[in-house]
């Protein structure tokens, strides 16, 4: 068991407000990504446009990460969330007017991209300095259980909103979950001074990405939470284009088994447990959505889709082990290139497979995803296994100092 409960946690100063302010940007998100993916198609018919507009933002992650990433630990946290929330809000409120040429969409998808990129290493950074050093894990797996239950809510209320109503006007809806969100940081956090000094840069980025990256149990880390994840997610990218009219369905499942497998691996399972099972999790992960091969009817994918999200757990194993590998100074930086990294490969994944799907179907796509997936993950452990042979302890030791 963890030694801090989720009691004790909401007990902690400014935790709730960060995390509510946390939960209407993700409803937010979601609502708006399953609009603007379904307006696309639409408009368009293609796999491949119906996925990157999604997960498009992702793809700027890439940018972003080289460019603003060391203003995870240089900016103030509680003005630096408000602004972004905001910057969301009305990107969001341009993508829902009418007659938005698709080109034009694209690039309000990407400027996002670029806004997010600064985002997670900002939010995830603060939540590690609120909390105790060995509280981190059991906050971060809160914050992904009602992620997993914001998304539920969220696509489903979206599937039929966007039913009922229109895709513009989820649009429209959530840019006002945006700007709440936006409020509930500015009334709800204290001021805090930037966790390092010195003015955020590009060079500043790139000498601390470079430094992250320079240790190879690091490096693994990063990319075992970057690789099969994003390529999995390249399979729920297409759930749209799979079944148009159960969209909202599939994605609602596939939350509800990442908020278990993170109920599981973040309050169930006993460390020592726990440290053992990121790839058999990353494993779980793929292996359902070969199925997906065989065009299963709807309740059958969707059992697919809830039994493999279960292993998104693996992440939270795996950012605990990098938060171990990374200076306490670093922190933020770290998580935002987590972040930034894990959504790049995700628009990367969605693009992918919207290609396969564009030559072949959106069936044989997610299976050839899941199987890539699976292959990448077999490669990282035995990597793993290597770097921890007998020699590669003091290797990483001199790493690490």
């Amino acid at each position: 068991m963890t030694s801090h409960t989720y009691r004790q946690l909401f007990r902690t100063p400014e935790f709730t407000p960060l995390f509510l302010s946390s939960a209407a940007h993700t409803a937010a998100q979601t609502a708006g990504a399953l609009a603007l993916g379904t307006l696309v198609h639409r408009a368009t018919g293609s796999p491949l446009l119906s996925a990157v507009s999604m997960f498009g933002p992702s793809l700027a992650q890439v940018l972003g990460a080289t460019v603003f990433l060391s203003g995870s630990d240089r900016l103030p946290p509680r003005a630096t969330l408000t602004g972004l929330s905001l910057a969301f809000a009305a990107a969001t409120a341009v993508l829902a007017l009418p007659g938005l040429p698709v080109a034009a969409l694209f690039a309000v998808v990407l400027l996002q991209g670029l806004i997010a990129s600064l985002g997670g290493g900002v939010r995830w950074g603060l939540l590690n300095e609120i909390l105790p050093k060995d509280g981190y894990l059991t906050g971060r797996s809160v914050f992904n259980i009602m992620s997993g239950l914001t998304q539920i809510t969220g696509y489903a209320a979206g599937g039929a909103l966007v039913a009922v109503l229109s895709p513009r006007s989820v649009l429209l809806l959530a840019a006002l979950l945006y700007a709440a969100a936006a409020v509930v940081a500015r009334l709800g956090l204290t001021v805090r001074p930037p966790r390092a000094s010195g003015r955020p840069t590009a060079a500043m980025t790139r000498r601390t990405n470079a430094d992250l990256w320079s240790s190879r149990p690091r490096r693994l880390t990063y990319l075992g939470l970057w690789l099969p994840n994003g390529l999995v997610v390249g399979c729920e990218a297409l759930f749209v284009s799979y079944d148009p009219g159960a969209a909202g369905t599939l994605f609602a499942c596939a939350a509800l088994g990442m908020l278990a497998g993170d109920v599981t691996v973040g309050r169930l399972l006993p460390p020592v447990l726990r440290s053992r099972l990121a790839t058999p999790l990353l494993l779980l992960l793929a292996t359902p959505y070969v199925v997906f091969a065989l065009r299963p009817a709807l309740p059958v994918a969707a059992v697919c889709a809830a039994v493999a999200s279960v292993g998104f757990g693996a992440s939270l194993v795996q950012q605990e082990r990098l938060m171990a590998l990374t200076p306490p100074e670093l922190s933020g930086h770290a998580l935002g290139l987590h972040s930034a990294g894990m959504l790049t490969m995700q628009g990367v994944g969605a693009a992918l497979a919207g290609t396969i799907a564009q030559l072949t179907s959106p069936s044989t796509a997610m299976a050839v995803m899941a199987l890539a997936s699976i292959g990448v993950t077999a490669t990282l452990a035995a990597a793993g296994r290597e770097a921890r042979s007998p020699v590669a302890p003091r290797v990483a030791h001199r790493e690490r100092s």
